[in-house]
Formats: structure tokens, sequence, C-alpha cells
């Protein structure tokens, strides 16, 4: 190979992305693209047209034998595929549990090196807001949903301790282009920030099994990164930019509302779906 080539050589021959065409998905399709000579899009929903160094699937993350043949030729993961929100546990079952089972399984035969796994601060939504966590908080879910990022991060854990698959878990915050109530000026990941997390997933040398908060550089904070420091995580962006959205206001017996007491916000009160 000459000079010239090795040049333009990427990091990664093939990157896979499931849920493409959701909203964090679509923010990253772009970064990907400057790490892998491939990127392999997946989704439940079509994906439109497909760039030139793109390769889109079409699928249900619950069809083992289909999530089998889109491992193939992956050298790295970043799972986003699934369900986002609370939902119907049988929902949940097949998109966050059997989908995620499917999917490390299959990474783990065809030899994957790095999965980089969409979890959710929901995992532990039950810690109050008074007080900051770091990686080694025990889980309390708020919700089904959570329930279900709990089984991924305790199933990533397996697949790293007995096979060597290393996972990133990034317990996802808020990330929209505004936060939309006060929780999420705590919560808040920019887009920018993200991409940065993910990148740093990736690329770091060695992770093992890492957990790490995907949240920006906010003034109130309560999740300590210390833990992750490793990965060189540095977020650029804040939610200060938003205070005027929503006014600090004194202290009411709104406090006693659970929504407002826990960290996982309204997830704490919704009642679970059946």
């Amino acid at each position: 190979m000459s000079t010239q080539q090795e040049s333009k050589a990427k990091p990664f021959r093939r990157l896979l992305l499931t849920g493409a065409a959701g909203n964090l998905g679509r923010q990253l399709r772009g970064a990907l693209a400057q790490w892998a000579d491939v990127v392999r899009l997946s989704d439940i929903t079509p994906l439109g047209e497909a760039a030139a160094h793109e390769e889109h699937v079409v699928l249900d993350l619950a069809d083992r034998a289909g999530v089998d043949a889109l491992l193939e030729g992956v050298d790295a993961v970043v799972h986003l595929g699934g369900i986002s929100v609370d939902a119907p546990f049988d929902d949940l079952l097949e998109a966050n549990i059997r989908g995620v089972y499917n999917l490390y399984a299959a990474a783990q035969k065809h030899g994957v090196k790095r999965v980089l796994f969409a979890s959710s601060n929901h995992a532990i939504g039950f810690h109050p807001t008074t007080t900051v966590i770091d990686a080694d908080a025990p889980l309390r879910p708020d919700s089904l949903y959570g329930v279900t990022k709990c089984f991924g991060e305790s199933l990533s854990r397996y697949y790293f301790d007995r096979f060597g698959l290393e996972t990133v878990c990034m317990r996802i915050g808020s990330s929209f282009e505004v936060p939309k109530n006060p929780r999420m000026l705590v919560t808040y990941l920019s887009y920018r920030d993200f991409i940065e997390l993910v990148r740093c997933s990736l690329f770091t040398n060695r992770v093992g099994h890492a957990i790490v908060y995907g949240v920006s550089n906010n003034r109130v904070a309560w999740w300590d990164n210390t833990k992750a420091a490793f990965l060189g995580y540095r977020p650029q962006d804040s939610s200060a930019q938003f205070d005027d959205l929503f006014p600090v206001q004194a202290p009411t017996d709104e406090f006693d509302d659970p929504a407002q007491r826990f960290q996982g916000g309204a997830f704490v009160v919704a009642l679970p779906q059946s």
C-alpha cells in the first residue's frame, strides 16, 4: 500500500449504527463516515437514500437470524436501537431485551471488538436529586424502560467477563436541541457533546466494561464521571445558555412531588403501561 493510500485509511473497516433513524442516530450518521470505510445503518423503519459509504438494513432487532447477519463483518457497534421511552412490557421485551440479547450474541459470534450501548439515566432514576452519584451507584430504575436498560448493562457486563467483548454503557441524559423542562437543565446533553462521547468511547484503546454518564458541562450536576475519566470525554457545552427558559424559583411544596425529589423526574410517577 502506498503512503498516500495509507493516509486515507480510516480507523474502522465497518461500523454498525442501530437505531439510525432516531433522533440521536440522525445526529451521529454523518460523524461515523469520518471514522469508517463502511457505515452499516439499521432501523425498523426505512432510512432514506444511502450514501456511497453506507449500507442500509431495515430490521426488527427481535429477529435473531436477521441480527446475526447484521453483525457479520462489523468491527464495532453503536447500539441506539430499541424503544427509548416507557412502553408496554411486551413491546419492551421484544425491542430492549430480546433485541439486545440478539445483538450481543451475534457480536460475540462474529468477533466484534466493542459495543457502545445506549443506556439511560432512567436506570438510576430513583436516586434523589440531592445526591451526586458515580458509576458504582446501585441501579435504581424508575420505570420498566429503566429496567430494560439495567438488563442491557448487566448483559454487557456478562459478555465482557465471559468473552472479553468490550462495552461502554452510555447513560444518556436528555439529548435534544433545546431542553424541554427545568429538569433537562441538569440532564442536558448537547448533540456536539454526544458525538464527542461516542468518538471517545470508540477510540480509547482499552475500555473493558465502562459506564459513563452522557451529560454536558451543566451548572448543576447529579452525576460524577470521574471513574470514566480515562475515556477522555470533556464536554464543551452547557445548558446554561438556556437558563432564561426556566427561571430559578424558591423551593415550594412541589418538592413533595416524587418527580421533583428523584432524578428520573416524571418517569418515577408514571403508571406502568400494561
